[in-house]
């Protein structure tokens, strides 16, 4: 192929790519970066010197998310699912490496990143991306088995209990439950299956609450979770919980304006990460709030109808693929909105594309890419690569 005819072919494929899909995605991205803006000021000048160093941080990965969603949508399916399982192993060297002192680094007791000088990698992230890559193309190569057999339904599970093992090193509880429900979302979609699928469920759910409840700190968010207002909690473990809500209290209907937020100057931490919701609540109020979840579900909406379409098309690993970003949002989207308005235990997960952290910003625009890959190969009526049928995998 010729430079001319690869060009030609790449700007076809940015013609077809979902339109919709994209302006949600840049829609969601830009609000996300004025709201770090607005949340981060004080903390900003606090920590750094200057009241704007998060925000340029911010921009700075919203150009690297740029160009990562460019090159998934440049990509083949076909290209990702050859090298699922280097992708795999990838993953699990990184996150064997950020539990080695001098690579990666503490913060708030947790041994998450990795600093490579200009950014930082969080590799639980990177994780799930390339789980959902990997799973996606185990079910196509393994679909029978997968159907009929508890070996081709375990071997996926011994991988994610390896991976668990590594997020609980860290430790990481968040990122194994979605991961975890990811997975068997996903297992359940590719024809597990129904004593399989709930005998797993009913394992994974004993074991998570186990964990839940074998580490003090754990317990306390429980604890401050069902009565945050008492007055061990109030000051405590409660007190991010207690100042969000005081947040949304004073956001009323229509909020108190961009910028106006009195929770951000100290009074919640976390205000541009985890909780960043709840100075959308304060500052646009019950209606901007709603909007945003409004905006947030027809992304989700848009990609989950993009998954059935490459299912309809018999396109199973693009389908696949759809389907676990889907539930991955989807899951952070309630999680981190339960988490803040008191519906779930406080864990730190970001909303995607609104709140700050790098590593998840670009792990986000790599799995929309991933999905405007998906529909751009539907819309050019492209057959699946060879290697992806099942009769030849």
């Amino acid at each position: 192929m010729t430079w001319r005819n690869w060009f030609d072919n790449e700007q076809s494929v940015w013609q077809r790519v979902d339109p919709i899909l994209l302006m949600l995605m840049a829609g969601l991205a830009l609000f996300g970066w004025m709201m770090i803006a607005s949340a981060s000021m004080d903390f900003s000048a606090q920590v750094h010197g200057d009241s704007f160093a998060l925000m340029i941080r911010h921009g700075v990965y919203l150009g690297l998310g740029v160009l990562v969603y460019g090159l998934m949508v440049s990509m083949p399916l076909a290209f990702w699912y050859r090298i699922s399982g280097l992708l795999l192993l990838l993953g699990f060297a990184l996150l064997v490496a950020v539990l080695i002192p001098g690579i990666g680094y503490e913060v708030n007791g947790s041994w998450r990143w990795i600093n490579l000088g200009i950014i930082t990698l969080q590799p639980s992230e990177a994780m799930k991306l390339a789980m959902v890559i990997y799973v996606a193309g185990y079910l196509v190569r393994r679909q029978e088995e997968v159907r009929t057999r508890w070996t081709g339904f375990l071997k996926p599970l011994l991988v994610v209990a390896l991976v668990t093992s590594l997020l609980l090193a860290q430790p990481d509880f968040g990122s194994v439950v979605i991961l975890m429900a990811t997975i068997m979302g996903m297992m359940f979609l590719g024809g597990v299956r129904p004593g399989q699928f709930f005998v797993t469920i009913a394992v994974a759910i004993l074991s998570a609450g186990l964990m839940a409840v074998t580490q003090t700190y754990r317990v306390q968010r429980l604890m401050s979770f069902m009565d945050p207002w008492s007055e061990a909690n109030v000051f405590g473990s409660g007190y991010q919980l207690t100042q969000a809500l005081i947040a949304f209290g004073r956001g009323e209907w229509l909020g108190v304006g961009l910028g106006n937020s009195l929770q951000k100057l100290f009074y919640l931490p976390e205000a541009h990460t985890d909780f960043i919701t709840a100075i959308v609540a304060e500052e646009f109020g019950l209606v901007g709030t709603l909007l945003l979840l409004l905006a947030l579900s027809a992304l989700v909406g848009r990609m989950l109808w993009i998954g059935w379409q490459a299912n309809e098309r018999e396109h199973p690993f693009s389908a696949y693929l759809c389907y676990g970003v889907v539930i991955i949002f989807a899951l952070q989207i309630f999680i981190n909105l339960g988490v803040n308005t008191g519906l779930l235990p406080t864990k730190g997960l970001t909303l995607p594309f609104i709140s700050y952290g790098g590593s998840s910003l670009l792990v986000c625009f790599a799995m929309v890419g991933l999905v405007s890959r998906v529909s751009a190969e539907l819309n050019g009526d492209q057959a699946p690569d060879p290697l992806i049928r099942e009769d030849e995998a």
